[in-house]
Formats: structure tokens, sequence, C-alpha cells
């Protein structure tokens, strides 16, 4: 797979794709729209309820890469799968970008349970740090721990201001979630996927036929 060797491009790709993963369509998000109608603080509780989930994932897939050998097949072939991962999020969010999604987490539920229950059942999440994450890590550990941490901190703070921002305006008032918002961001997003899903797929692919 390509490696990112500059730290400032590298944190830049991770903050562009973290965000556009966050600001995609998903379990947290439906939750945190339900939630948000009883608190304004709900996007906060629900960033906390998915920390306690990821962060632990996170460094536990840091410290497998650090103190095992990962041969350099497995490397690439993380790099290929994560890529293609993204593009077909990406096409898969274009072709229901019109469709809502039900939300599943009981109104009776505080908002950092919330958190924690979708993030801990959602298949795709833990598909999505297996594989993209994973690749992102393994460039991340090049710049050493403080590196990682920079990364881990980035990725979390854009999972707090975008579901923080989103309660706040649900709770305030729906004016400004307009279906052309939805639709604008949807299409952003699936752009940043596709674009960077090839990049890490085409250049894993590159190295292999190499």
């Amino acid at each position: 797979m390509a490696f990112i060797t500059n730290e400032y491009l590298f944190f830049a790709s991770v903050l562009v794709i973290s965000l556009s993963g966050v600001l995609m369509p998903g379990p947290l998000f439906a939750a945190t729209i339900q939630q948000a109608t009883k608190r304004k603080s709900a996007g906060i509780l629900i960033a906390v309820g998915h920390a306690v989930v990821e962060f632990p994932l996170m460094f536990l897939i840091y410290f497998i890469l650090t103190q095992f050998s990962i041969p350099s097949d497995a490397q690439f072939a993380v790099g290929l799968i994560g890529g293609l991962l993204m593009v077909f999020m990406g096409i898969q969010t274009l072709r229901n970008k019109n469709k809502t999604q039900e939300n599943q987490v009981s109104q009776k539920r505080d908002s950092l349970f919330a958190g924690i229950y979708t993030t801990a059942m959602n298949a795709g999440f833990i598909l999505w740090w297996l594989t993209i994450g994973t690749t992102l890590i393994l460039n991340a550990q090049l710049f050493g721990l403080i590196g990682f941490s920079i990364f881990a901190g980035i990725h979390w703070l854009c999972d707090l201001s975008w579901y923080t921002v989103t309660a706040l305006v649900v709770f305030g008032s729906q004016r400004f979630w307009t279906a052309r918002t939805r639709s604008g961001i949807t299409l952003f997003c699936a752009a940043v996927f596709i674009g960077f899903g090839a990049y890490f797929a085409g250049s894993a692919l590159w190295l292999i036929l190499a």
C-alpha cells in the first residue's frame, strides 16, 4: 500500500476522511437526531459513548501492528481491501442518498448509552476499523506513538464536532436541516471516499503487480 510520509499531508487526509466518514448517514447519526429532540447535549454524550468503544479498538490495532511483524503482503491486502471498501461505501452512499435510515435505539435510553450501544452493535464500524482504519493506522505508526495519538485525537474530534453541531441544530431548529443540505453533504462525502479509496486501492494494487 502507499504510505503518506509527510505528517502534515497525512493528518490533513485523516481530517478529510474522518469528517467524510462521520458525515455519512448511519446508526450514530440517526441516534443523535433522535436523542437531540430531548436534549441539546445529546451530541456530546453520544460522541463520548462512541469513544468508549472506539479508542480501545484503535489502540488495540496500533499495539498489534507495532508489536508484531506484519508481512508486506498483508499490509498491501489491507490497503487494497480498505480502498475498495471506501469506494464501495461512496457508491452506496450515492445510491441511497435519498433514503432515510431508521434508528433502532430506544427513546428511553440515555444518550451516552446510545453512543456506546449503537457503536458496539454496528458491524460496519468494526469492518471499517479492520480495513480503512487499519490502513490509516499503518500510516500513523510511521510517526510513532505521538503521531498515532494525534491521529486518534483528530479522528475523534471530528466525531465530537459533527454530532455536537447536529444535536444543537436539531434541538434548536429543524429549518436549517433541509433536503438540499443533506444531499450536498452526502455528495461531498461520497466523492471523498471514492477518491481516497481509489488512491489507496490503486497504490496497493500497483505495488503488488510491480
